[in-house]
C-alpha cells in the first residue's frame, strides 16, 4: 500500500533500457521498478555513463545523450550532472511517498569525494539516512564495513544508521559474535543478514553473468555461443537462452577456443567499430565463415547486426574517432552512426511466420541497403532488420527479442531445435523477484527499515 520507487543518482553500465517516457537508463533501475509495479522512468536514474573506452564514456543525462567525455571532462562536469540528479529526486519525492537510493560504487572513494553525487554527496545534499550494505560472499566482510565508516567524515558517519550483511551462507549462529562485535564497535545496528540465494536469477546490472545458468535436467542441447566482446551490450538479451532447458548457452571471451555451435548470435557492442576489431583479431570472422558454410545459423542483435554489413560509419566519432570500418559483407547494406540516437519500445511478428514479438531498440546507427529488402521484423510502426537469401542469417536491432516466449520457440527451431519449448520469460523474473522479497521480509528489520523512511509502521 506505500508508492515506493527505485532511484539511482548515477551509474555506469553497458546495460539499458527504454522508458515509458522515451529514454534511456540503467537496466537495474529498470528491474527495481518493476519490483515497484511502476514503468521505468528517466528520472529514476538522471546520469548513466556508458564507458566505450578505458578513460571514456558516453554521457547520458535525464534520458539522452550529450556526449562523449573522458574521467576529467565528466569531473568538470558535474556541476550540471549534480543539477539534474537534484531535479529528478525532487519530481520523485513529489510523486511517491518513498524514494529507495542505490549507490554506485563504493562511498569511501576517497579520489571522487569532490563533487560526488552518486553516494555520500547526494546524501548529505537531500538529507537522507544510509544502510551501509557488504557483501560476505567476497570475503573481509567486517574489515569492509569498518574500514568504510572510518574513511567518511564526521557528518556521514553520522548518517549511516546501520549496516545490512549479503549473501551470507551456513549458520548465523557462527556469525553472531562478529555481529555483536561491530554493533559494539560502531554504536550502530546490523539492520539484517540475508542468505546467499542459490540460483537467483536477476538481470545483470553490467558485468557478464560469473556463474553457468542452471536450467533443469538435460535435454536434446542447442548449442549457443556468443563472443564476449570488450563493450558488449544489453547482454540481458541472453538471459532467456541461459536459463532454456534445451540450450547449451556459452559466452566466449578473449583467447579462448571457440566451440562448435548451432546457432552464434553476435550481441550488441557501445563501441562496434572496436568491437568488430576484436572479432578479427580473435579469429571471429574464419569461424563464422567456416559455421555458415556447414549450414550454422547466425543472428546479428542491434551492433551485432550492424557488424554483418558492408561497412559501418562513424563521420561524427558517435562512438569513436571518426572513421569507417568494412564490416564482415555477409549482408548487402552498410550503418551511418548518427548522432541522434533511436529510443523506443516496438511490438510486432517475425516476418517468417508471425510469432509476437515485444522489445526496445537504443542504437544510434542507421542502416541502409537491399538486404533490408527481406525484413526480419514487421513492426506496428516500421519493418525491421534482415535475413539472408539463404536463411542462416538472422539480422535485428531489436532489443529483448528473445523474452517473447512465442519467438524465442521459431528462432530456436529455425537454429535447428526439435520441439522448442521456451519457459516463460517473464514469469520466472517475477518469481525471482518475489523469491529476494521474501528473504528481505523474512531477514531484515522492515520496521526498522520503515521508521527510517519516516513512516508508521505498516501491520
Amino acid at each position: 500500500g506505500v508508492r515506493v520507487a527505485p532511484f539511482k543518482p548515477q551509474n555506469m553500465a553497458l546495460n539499458s533500457a527504454v522508458t515509458h517516457d522515451g529514454g534511456e537508463i540503467g537496466r537495474a533501475q529498470a528491474v527495481q521498478a518493476q519490483a515497484c509495479g511502476l514503468a521505468p522512468h528517466t528520472d529514476m536514474n538522471p546520469v548513466l555513463l556508458k564507458p566505450n573506452s578505458d578513460v571514456g564514456a558516453q554521457v547520458i543525462l535525464q534520458g539522452r545523450a550529450i556526449g562523449n567525455m573522458d574521467a576529467v571532462a565528466y569531473h568538470d562536469y558535474k556541476h550540471c550532472a549534480r543539477f539534474a540528479v537534484l531535479e529528478s529526486h525532487t519530481r520523485l519525492v513529489s510523486a511517491y511517498e518513498a524514494i529507495i537510493v542505490e549507490g554506485a560504487g563504493s562511498p569511501a572513494e576517497i579520489n571522487l569525494r569532490a563533487h560526488d553525487i552518486a553516494n555520500m554527496g547526494f546524501a548529505e545534499a537531500v538529507d537522507c539516512p544510509v544502510i551501509l550494505i557488504a557483501d560476505i560472499d567476497r570475503g573481509g566482510v567486517f574489515a569492509h564495513l569498518i574500514g568504510t565508516l572510518a574513511l567518511l567524515s564526521k557528518t556521514e558517519q553520522a548518517r549511516v544508521a546501520g549496516f545490512v550483511i549479503n549473501r551470507f551462507r551456513g549458520d548465523i549462529a557462527l556469525l553472531q559474535s562478529g555481529l555483536d562485535w561491530l554493533e559494539e564497535r560502531t554504536g550502530k545496528p546490523v539492520l539484517g543478514v540475508l542468505p546467499y540465494l542459490h540460483g537467483l536469477h536477476l538481470e545483470a546490472e553490467d558485468a557478464l553473468p560469473r556463474e553457468r545458468a542452471t536450467a533443469g535436467p538435460l535435454t536434446t542441447k542447442l548449442r549457443v555461443t556468443v563472443p564476449a566482446l570488450p563493450r558488449i551490450s544489453n547482454h540481458t538479451d541472453f538471459d532467456p537462452l541461459r536459463l532454456h532447458p534445451q540450450v547449451n548457452f556459452r559466452f566466449v571471451g578473449p583467447d579462448e577456443e571457440i566451440p562448435p555451435a548451432d546457432l552464434v548470435i553476435l550481441p550488441g557492442s557501445k563501441s562496434v567499430r572496436a568491437d568488430l576489431d576484436w572479432l578479427h583479431a580473435q579469429g571471429w570472422e574464419t569461424t563464422i565463415q567456416r559455421h555458415l558454410r556447414y549450414g550454422g545459423k547466425l543472428v546479428g542483435l542491434c551492433g551485432g547486426f550492424q557488424m554483418l554489413g558492408r561497412a559501418i560509419h562513424d563521420p561524427h566519432g558517435i562512438e569513436s574517432e571518426p572513421g569507417g570500418s568494412q564490416g564482415l559483407s555477409l549482408l548487402d547494406m552498410e550503418t551511418t552512426l548518427e548522432r541522434e540516437k533511436q529510443l523506443r519500445n516496438v511490438r510486432g511478428k517475425l516476418a517468417s511466420d508471425g510469432a509476437a514479438v515485444t522489445g526496445y531498440e537504443i542504437h544510434a546507427g542507421v542502416t541502409r541497403g537491399p538486404a533490408l529488402a527481406r525484413p526480419a521484423v514487421r513492426l506496428e510502426s516500421h519493418d525491421d532488420g534482415a535475413i539472408s537469401s539463404d536463411n542462416q542469417i538472422f539480422g535485428t536491432y531489436v532489443h529483448g527479442l528473445f523474452e517473447s516466449r512465442d519467438a524465442c520457440d521459431s528462432l530456436l527451431a529455425w537454429a535447428g531445435l526439435e520441439a522448442a519449448q521456451s519457459p516463460d520469460y517473464h514469469a520466472l523474473r517475477e518469481a525471482s523477484i518475489d523469491r529476494l522479497a521474501d528473504a528481505v521480509e523474512a531477514h531484515l528489520d522492515i520496521p526498522g527499515i520503515i521508521r527510517l523512511l519516516g513512516m508508521n509502521i505498516i501491520e
